[in-house]
């Protein structure tokens, strides 16, 4: 089997990794993964320092097992105060909508792990078995550090160019982030063009081109397309919307109905909801972006600000289709069950179709 070198060096059964999620995942969500088996993970990018803390905390109380968690490395927003008074004015009739009215201002409502030094004091001291970075990379200094406790780094490319910057870092990982998977796009530069490679393509292009492993991930669901990415040359796979719907996730009612709804085709990629382009369930918002003509759409998270205001007014006048709804393009295979009994199911799966290969 492919993948032996990556799981025995963190310590895992299976070359399954559940992507981190910010906002999705849960300590029970991670540990049930680890117990089974594979990598469970913790998105921190939207939490403050104590509350990831706690999270970190929580999850070691449940297994002692490795978990990965993981960080954004986006580039601090530049506010933009004109910009952001002429975006609300756009959303203003969707508020109206639901008889509230937009934000006076917007915030930059999550630092970057590269700007916040409490973050990254916290991390090094709880050194946890994995790190994960999204959109780029932190300071030699903390990758260093990070290093010397002993910890296994990953990093997000959508493209060779981001693997190899990552590879010359020292990260021992990369996960190949694909044009199908959900949540926000990995891209170092959020201005650059987007080359939109497959998950497909993209693995094998990183497998070829590179010296550490390779984590492939985007629109996969079943054991069956684990063993796909492995016999591209993946040393494992990783799958967030086959998560969404567990247990143990964190995804509201709204969320989960239209996952369990979803058919093939109907995920968009778009960038109004948080400044960066990110894949969604095709929803109301996706559908008020679409008609948006405008190309100035505040930086990363500060339109995000909107795009939470907006959805917590809806849902108080019981809309739930304005959420950041995150999934990737498999999102019509998704089912409900505890994350456990997912892995097992996800094993079961992968072992027949190697068997077959």
């Amino acid at each position: 089997m492919q993948g032996q070198e990556i799981i025995k060096r963190i310590g895992l059964d299976w070359p399954i990794f559940q992507a981190p999620m910010a906002g999705v995942s849960t300590p029970e969500m991670a540990a049930a993964v680890s117990e089974a088996g594979g990598l469970g993970a913790l998105g921190i990018g939207a939490a403050t320092v104590d509350t990831a803390r706690e999270m970190i905390q929580k999850t070691r109380e449940l297994t002692q097992k490795p978990f990965n968690i993981n960080v954004f490395c986006h580039r601090p927003a530049q506010a933009d105060p004109a910009l952001e008074a002429g975006w609300l004015a756009q959303m203003a009739p969707l508020f109206a909508r639901f008889g509230a009215s937009p934000p006076k201002s917007l915030n930059e409502i999550y630092t970057s792990f590269c700007s916040d030094s409490a973050a990254q004091q916290m991390l090094l001291a709880e050194a946890p078995a994995v790190v994960s970075f999204h959109f780029g990379l932190p300071d030699a200094e903390i990758i260093q550090g990070l290093k010397s406790k002993g910890v296994f780094l990953m990093a997000t490319a959508t493209s060779l160019n981001e693997a190899l910057v990552i590879q010359a870092a020292g990260v021992d990982a990369v996960v190949a982030q694909g044009w199908e998977a959900g949540g926000h796009r990995g891209l170092f530069d959020p201005d650059a063009p987007d080359a939109g490679l497959k998950t497909h393509d993209l693995t094998a292009e990183l497998v070829a081109g590179l010296s550490i492993p390779v984590v492939a991930a985007g629109g996969m669901m079943t054991g069956g397309d684990i063993a796909a990415a492995l016999r591209l040359g993946a040393s494992a796979a990783q799958l967030g919307t086959a998560f969404v719907g567990c247990d143990e996730s964190q995804a509201d009612g709204g969320y989960r109905q239209a996952l369990a709804a979803a058919t093939a085709g109907q995920t968009q990629m778009t960038a109004e909801i948080s400044g960066r382009a990110a894949r969604c369930l095709k929803n109301g918002f996706t559908a008020w972006a679409e008609t948006q003509t405008t190309t100035s759409i505040p930086d990363y998270p500060i339109a995000y600000d909107a795009g939470k205001a907006l959805n917590a007014a809806a849902k108080l006048a019981g809309e739930t289709g304005f959420g950041a709804q995150w999934a990737g393009t498999g999102a019509a295979q998704s089912r409900a069950m505890a994350s456990g009994d997912l892995m097992a199911l996800l094993v079961q799966e992968m072992q027949a179709a190697l068997r077959e290969a």
